[in-house]
């Protein structure tokens, strides 16, 4: 048996950020967890926007808790890694105080931006061709999409010229955290690429997309790997964390990375479902791979080599919290009112999502005739557009909000087998897909996945909890 050692791992997510603390020894075995909410900020334009600062006080929360929860030594930290929402724009300055809310993967108002740069001249899929091929040849993908962290930059850039001008790194999310901690500004590969700057061939940025882009390279930070130690945490970080000094800090890597990793999908070929806030469909492969039509690219992954066959949906577990917020918890508030479970917010989340889906089991499949299509801030796979809302359709005088909350279940997984359908076009997706998240807590959503997919979905013990395994 080798030496046990204790490691505090940071999940930061888009509603909220958990801290797990692990013990490893052969096995990895979650001792103790804590959760703190935080809010997203959406704005008339079509923005998204958290503070980063949010961030930070709910990671020094959670830790605190965390401490005397466990009744930890905090010198018995082998070490703090990350796993966090990526694709954020966090522009820092000198001292890395952060200049304005951070703009999140969801944001999509730099509709002018991306048509300025990339809708001119002659064009596939609404690209620009010569920008595409380019962009293809050094970095395996193409900012594309409105919501690609490059378009956020020029947006502010363009609308911002006060902040833009104070500008000295641009962050992601966890790298905020990571500057935090340390003093020094990084980016780990993942996030690196997820940025569609980074030159896959020579590992380093692209100096000739950012030309073209019209982006300043002295923003890019450092690029360093998943394991790579970035430095010990700092007096202050140390202070307010309530953690011991010179712990190591390391990279971790962004959800997209990390959580097939915690899932087990690691070798060539294995297929992870992810539903949380935002959803996607993930394939190991072992080559860049883009499908521009569809909008799915393969990503650099937290292992050399490995790639991430990728596609997103914007809301996925984010379209029952909308259905949880007004549907069941409306006006008459009448399971708010006659429940005590309140008290402890991650009980309390679990328990009322446990009610929802016993609702929906009580509708048989099909939701008597309804459809909920799942696109609440627009959608990105297999088609873009950042104006699809959602609908429910095929409503009667006999519809309930049982049939209402399954349909929204069943919606986001017909998204699902739409985009793993996309994939297939490309690349053989796993028969055995392993299905991980918040939304696999539940069985009836497991099993509904498997009747809409045709697939043998499998989870694994805390599916909720698979992106802190993986940091």
């Amino acid at each position: 048996m080798g030496k046990t050692v204790k490691v505090l791992t940071y999940d930061v997510g888009t509603t909220g950020l958990k801290s797990c603390l692990f013990e490893i020894n052969g096995e990895i075995k979650l001792l103790e967890s804590e959760m703190a909410d935080y809010p997203l900020h959406i704005l008339d334009n079509g923005g998204a926007e958290q503070d980063p600062m949010d961030w930070w006080k709910a990671m020094c929360e959670t830790t605190r808790r965390l401490i005397i929860k466990a009744a930890l030594n905090p010198a018995d930290i082998a070490g703090i890694s990350f796993c966090s929402q990526m694709q954020g724009l966090v522009l820092v300055d000198r001292e890395g105080a952060a200049l304005r809310r951070a703009m999140t993967y969801m944001d999509q108002r730099a509709t002018l931006e991306i048509e300025e740069h990339m809708g001119r001249g002659l064009k596939i899929g609404g690209i620009n061709i010569l920008k595409l091929i380019k962009s293809i040849r050094e970095t395996g993908a193409v900012s594309a999409s409105v919501k690609d962290p490059v378009w956020k930059y020029k947006w502010v850039e363009k609308n911002e010229p006060h902040i833009f001008e104070q500008v000295y790194k641009w962050l992601d999310v966890k790298e905020f955290l990571i500057s935090q901690c340390t003093g020094k500004f990084i980016m780990t590969r993942d996030s690196a690429f997820a940025a569609l700057l980074y030159n896959i061939h020579r590992q380093q940025w692209s100096s000739g997309v950012c030309k073209m882009l019209g982006v300043q390279v002295d923003h890019l930070p450092e690029i360093i790997r998943s394991t790579d130690q970035v430095g010990g945490l700092n007096k202050e970080a140390a202070l307010a964390l309530g953690l011991a000094e010179g712990i190591p800090v390391f990279g971790g890597g962004g959800d997209a990375s990390l959580i097939g990793v915690g899932a087990g999908s690691i070798s060539t070929g294995d297929t992870h479902i992810y539903t949380g806030t935002s959803g996607w469909v993930s394939t190991v492969v072992e080559k860049p791979l883009l499908d521009i039509t569809s909008m799915i690219a393969a990503i650099v992954g937290a292992e050399p080599g490995k790639y991430n066959y990728f596609a997103e949906m914007e809301t996925a577990g984010k379209c029952l919290e909308w259905a949880r917020d007004n549907i069941a918890l409306d006006g008459v508030g009448c399971y708010r009112e006659n429940s005590s479970i309140f008290d402890d917010p991650e009980k309390s989340r679990i328990e009322i999502y446990n009610y929802l889906t016993a609702l929906a089991g009580e509708v048989p499949a099909g939701s008597r005739g309804l459809i909920f299509t799942p696109w609440l801030h627009g959608n990105r796979c297999p088609f873009e557009d950042p104006n699809a809302r959602a609908v429910f359709f095929n409503l009667n005088l006999e519809t309930t909000k049982k049939e209402m909350i399954r349909a929204v279940l069943e919606g986001v997984c017909f998204h699902l087998r739409w985009m793993l359908e996309a994939q297939g076009r490309k690349v053989s997706t796993s028969r055995i897909i392993r299905f991980v998240g918040g939304g696999a807590l539940s069985e009836l959503t497991g099993q509904m996945l498997a009747d809409i997919t045709g697939r043998e979905i499998e989870t694994v013990e805390n599916p909720q909890n698979v992106g802190a395994v993986g940091a």
